[in-house]
């Protein structure tokens, strides 16, 4: 029986729940299908996600096309209008082996999408294999409280929910005894984990609960965090736990006072540098990544310099960088806006920038040793996150120390010690 075909698009999280879908697709054998897990971020997300629906249909005529993620949680009826569409599955269904079981009998509805406002748990989903022996990842959250003016993700994601830590521990068990080297924690506001759960869980102490229930595990990450939410249990373990890795992302999106403002975000552009040398007194090798956003509405000149001028000033290495792209129901949508060719280019600029940044970074790491996680034969990443390419063959999910010897095109070079 054919194995189901899935498109993802979006951020990691949906990556990980893209890998929940194959799991339950083939026990379900739901036979011939393409499953095409969309993102809604932007509208150009919803465009790209339309368009791999109709190529998809194309490319598998007998297939069930089936369409689900954010955008077809916001929008089932335009997915379902479609001529291509079999089947639109909300995000809560998607994680259902039922619903799969349902999917591969005869008399399935078409649409599938409940209320997500309506959900207040989300349920640890375990996944045999998913980073097989190199990287795990991990969701310990869904959803969010916050309402960011030109986010729509609250409404596709509903509120914020968290696993529960004993679930989340014992998931990570099993990664780690299946082979798992590195497990990520992955949500959409992770630093919200804990305040829907009895007691005073948080994210640090989630944090520090895993590194010293699971001895074995090698290495922690973290994905996106708002660092305005980081606690105090968190800080200790930047400071305290050599296991979890020097990398940060951060949900920055500007860097401008006024622009966050207008966003509804709960920072300001001091915060953010001031946390960024705060961590960097607790852990002096860490690096920051960030998401930005070039041309939100109304920004000016001035606003576009200030957010350029964080890169250097936080001494950011990995840039996200989002051109704006209006949302409908969101309210920037209802701002003035941009000039399209104006927004095009400040991004250039950001990633011109952030081009350079990372360069520095690169360089920075010449001559030092690192203790390389093997992705491939070849090429695997440092606890920085860094990739880094290695002259000789090691065997993936080895940790090998590595010599950095050079880089290019963004990858550091190195010769195994």
């Amino acid at each position: 029986m054919s194995a189901p075909e899935i498109l993802t698009f979006g951020c990691r999280l949906n990556a990980f729940e893209s890998e929940v879908m194959r799991d339950h697709a083939e026990k379900s054998e739901l036979g011939a299908a393409v499953i095409v897990n969309t993102c809604a971020v932007t509208s150009e997300a919803v465009r790209q996600a339309r368009q791999a629906i109709r190529k998809a249909r194309r490319n598998n005529t007998d297939a069930q096309i089936i369409v689900t993620g954010c955008a077809a949680q916001l929008q089932p009826e335009m997915f379902a209008d479609m001529p291509e569409v079999d089947h639109v599955i909300g995000n809560v269904e998607k994680m259902c082996a039922e619903t799969f079981a349902t999917l591969a009998t005869t008399n399935c509805e078409q649409v599938l999408v409940d209320d997500i406002q309506s959900v207040h748990e989300t349920a640890g989903h375990m996944i045999e294999g998913f980073g097989a022996r190199t990287r795990a990842y991990v969701q310990i959250q869904n959803g969010c409280d916050h309402r960011c003016t030109f986010c729509i993700i609250p409404y596709a994601r509903g509120r914020s929910r968290s696993v529960p830590a004993g679930e989340v521990v014992a998931q990570i068990c099993r990664l780690v005894e299946a082979g798992t080297r590195e497990v990520v924690l992955t949500g959409v506001d992770i630093t919200a984990y804990g305040a829907d759960l009895p007691g005073t869980l948080t994210l640090g102490t989630l944090t520090k609960k895993i590194l010293r229930l699971v001895p074995e595990l090698e290495r922690l990450r973290l994905s996106s965090i708002d660092s305005i939410e980081a606690d105090p249990d968190l800080l200790d373990a930047i400071a305290s736990e050599e296991r979890l890795m020097p990398h940060l992302h951060l949900s920055l999106q500007a860097g401008d006072d006024l622009t966050l403002k207008r966003m509804k975000r709960r920072h300001s552009r001091a915060d953010t540098i001031e946390f960024c040398g705060k961590v960097r007194e607790l852990r002096p090798d860490m690096v920051f990544g960030a998401d930005l956003i070039a041309g939100f509405p109304t920004e000016s000149d001035e606003m576009f310099a200030q957010t350029l001028s964080i890169i250097e000033a936080c001494g950011l290495t990995y840039l996200h960088v989002f051109p704006y792209s209006s949302r409908e129901g969101t309210p920037a949508a209802r701002m003035p806006q941009v000039d399209g060719v104006i927004i095009k280019t400040r991004a250039a600029r950001l990633r011109q920038e952030g081009a350079k940044a990372l360069d520095r970074h690169l360089q920075s790491q010449l001559g030092l040793s690192h203790d390389v996680l093997m992705e491939t034969q070849t090429r695997g990443r440092t606890p920085h996150f860094t990739p880094v390419s290695l002259c000789g063959e090691a065997r993936s999910g080895d940790i090998i120390s590595a010599r950095v010897t050079g880089h290019g095109h963004g990858v550091l070079e190195g010769i195994p010690l």
